[in-house]
């Protein structure tokens, strides 16, 4: 393939999947600016295997993994640790936003995943924002079925914890 095709092919498929590779950073990081460097790295990592990418059976699962690992590798480093990211700024709006029925509890949620561990946050995420099964998971994740199984089930007990608590300091009628 002449480079001039490889690159446009990849110009094409970024594209069209950069908006969907934000949500998906954003929802691991819980931060805009967090999720733009993330998708920017996997971007750079694509191009730099594009040949390989490209002939992958399934390449939306490719970049999906080469994502959530970049963004397993950071929080392992010990650059994670020296870089102060602030929260709470505004990010931009996601490019095909959904309006939530309860913003608050959208809010309480975003605040919960946020809160889990890595692994449990990514595997929440692949599982019911990305819609992968067990075995997709564990696949994009590099580990067995049983192992995303008990990730899943510790992050959704967590999730349900922080939630529960949070709707236990509500004023009374407020909850509803």
């Amino acid at each position: 393939m002449a480079r001039t095709d490889r690159d446009t092919e990849f110009t094409e498929f970024v594209a069209s999947r950069a908006g969907w590779l934000r949500s998906v950073a954003y929802l691991l990081c819980g931060d805009w600016h967090w999720a733009d460097d993330l998708v920017q790295e996997c971007i750079t990592k694509l191009y730099t295997h594009w040949g390989r990418a490209s002939r992958a059976e399934n390449l939306d699962g490719y970049a999906r993994r080469v994502l959530v690992n970049t963004f397993l590798a950071e929080r392992r480093s010990g650059w994670g640790r020296w870089v102060a990211r602030l929260r709470g700024e505004p990010g931009p709006e996601l490019d095909h936003p959904v309006e939530p029925t309860d913003l608050d509890a959208a809010l309480d949620l975003r605040q919960a995943l946020a809160a889990l561990p890595p692994r449990q946050r990514a595997t929440v995420v692949l599982r019911y924002y990305c819609d992968l099964s067990v075995e997709q998971t564990a696949e994009a994740l590099d580990c067995s079925a049983g192992n995303v199984k008990s990730q899943t089930s510790r992050g959704l007990g967590a999730l349900r914890r922080q939630l529960d608590d949070s709707l236990a300091v509500l004023p009374e009628g407020s909850a509803g």
